[in-house]
């Protein structure tokens, strides 16, 4: 059976077929990366997405949104796109769909996807266990979290918005980094650190801290400079990144009760060498008397390309067989 899987993010809509068996995702095709931006709702990018295809649109869909899956109207965080479920089919054409929040499709492609698809961050190189709880949690346009439930009769994916909790300095730096951003939010969450935009947030605070002055820039542009060497402050910045998101990384894995974490996200592939140089594994066990706990859980990197399409189609070939 062939469906379309969608992942609609805060930057970028995905959409690629895919085909489901007995419960199974067996093949995914090469994704379509549409600008949200650049389109004024979901139907019509789904629209220029069925308009280069040649050909019929398959006529069910697997749809992750960056969202929680709740009410009549859903509004993403990150997009000015607004979606009402119960006129999904009728919109776009279809005799069904399945629906899910973008990490609970992450989920789904954690708990699916064989162990090559996954690389050793910290702690031990071993396997995602074949039963207990799997944290997940990604930074992108925002911060995505979630976990995945492994059992003796399968697994169950729960999602949640924990890149929502407050941000918790652990240094003078970090203090610094919060006071900059409580004159701009009433509430500092860790997505506004630990996300693409966040690391722009980290540089400006950094170059006050310094008496600097920064020209207007992008993140973009900040996390090219900070990848490449070729400015020390975005270096800096990316240091403070990554120890934020092994302080949070672990923060999930308490509140879980996670025996594994993994990390995913649009920024996680970006940063597959870096995340091992850097103190992501030394913040994310420096949990005061559970460190030596923390220290046996392994953190693992989903290394798919797109863990959100073939996740969402996970979802849907899961329902199928329900």
């Amino acid at each position: 059976m062939q469906i379309v899987a969608v992942d609609i993010g805060g930057t970028h809509a995905r959409f690629a077929i895919a085909e489901i068996t007995e419960g199974r995702v067996v093949s995914l095709a090469e994704p379509v990366t549409l600008k949200t931006a650049e389109h004024a709702s979901f139907q019509t990018a789904w629209e220029a997405f069925g308009a280069g295809l040649g050909g019929a649109v398959p006529r069910h869909a697997a749809i992750a949104i960056a969202t929680p899956i709740v009410g009549d109207v859903l509004k993403l965080t990150n997009n000015p796109w607004i979606i009402r479920p119960a006129l999904i089919d009728e919109k776009l054409g279809l005799d069904g769909h399945v629906l899910v929040n973008d990490f609970e499709a992450v989920g789904h492609a954690v708990a699916q996807l064989p162990d090559d698809y996954f690389r050793h961050l910290s702690g031990p190189d071993a396997a995602l266990p074949a039963q207990g709880i799997i944290s997940i949690l990604g930074p992108g346009t925002g911060l995505g979290v979630a976990h995945v439930l492994r059992a003796r009769d399968g697994y169950h994916v729960l999602p949640c918005e924990g890149g929502h909790i407050d941000f918790a300095p652990l240094d003078a730096i970090e203090d610094a980094i919060l006071a900059r951003l409580r004159r701009r939010f009433r509430r500092v969450s860790v997505e506004r650190i630990v996300c693409g935009p966040g690391l722009l947030n980290i540089y400006e605070a950094l170059a006050e801290l310094e008496g600097r002055a920064v020209q207007a820039s992008d993140d973009k542009a900040i996390w090219s400079a900070a990848l490449d060497g070729s400015d020390s402050l975005a270096a800096a910045a990316l240091d403070r990144f990554c120890l934020s998101l092994g302080s949070v990384a672990g923060d999930i894995a308490l509140a879980q009760g996670g025996q594994a974490v993994v990390i995913a996200g649009g920024l996680g592939l970006r940063l597959a060498d870096h995340l091992p140089r850097s103190g992501f594994g030394e913040r994310f066990t420096a949990k005061g008397r559970f460190e030596a706990m923390m220290g046996r859980l392994p953190v693992r990197l989903i290394v798919h390309p797109q863990p959100g399409l073939f996740g969402a189609a996970a979802a849907f070939a899961r329902e199928q067989m329900a």
